[in-house]
């Protein structure tokens, strides 16, 4: 069977932004991994950020719009860290490449993994549809990318492309 990549957090690893872990590991999750063919990543670790982190929210449109430059990654000191999160995709679609990863399960409204909503780039706490930076570039490089909630589209994705 094709290798997945997945978010990290998702798996139960301590990769999210308040040091916390997800104890709820999805039952669908649980099945890829003891297949072993689970690839995680964190994107906002692999490009260097720390754990714990500020959050960050994409400012002036999603992140197709980080992609072509026309948005910034900021975090809630003011600090941009467009930077960090570009490397952090480059870091999963390598991951995708090394793999011959085709479909990706990232976690929905971050600023690197959403796929359907991220936050609305002002820190209130409001969603609104767009992509993060990761899912942007992963999709861009013909990587199909459902949230946590698709696991059933994610699953026959991977088996239609086995």
């Amino acid at each position: 069977m094709n290798r997945i990549l997945i978010s990290a957090c998702l798996i139960g690893e301590k990769v999210r932004y308040d040091g916390k872990i997800r104890a709820d590991i999805p039952k669908q999750i649980s099945v890829w991994i003891d297949q072993g063919i689970v690839v995680p990543v964190c994107p906002e670790v692999g490009g260097g950020m720390s754990i714990p982190r500020n959050p960050s929210e994409i400012c002036g449109g999603d992140g197709c719009d980080v992609l072509s430059e026309n948005a910034t990654v900021v975090n809630t000191e003011g600090k941009e860290v467009t930077a960090l999160f570009l490397k952090g995709a480059e870091v999963a679609l390598r991951l995708c490449r090394k793999h011959n990863i085709k479909v990706a399960v990232l976690t929905e409204s971050s600023p690197s993994c959403g796929s359907g909503t991220i936050y609305d780039g002002e820190f209130s706490g409001n969603k609104i549809l767009g992509v993060g930076v990761t899912t942007a570039l992963l999709r861009k490089n013909g990587i199909k990318v459902y949230s946590q909630h698709q696991l059933e589209l994610a699953n026959q994705e991977l088996i239609q492309g086995s």
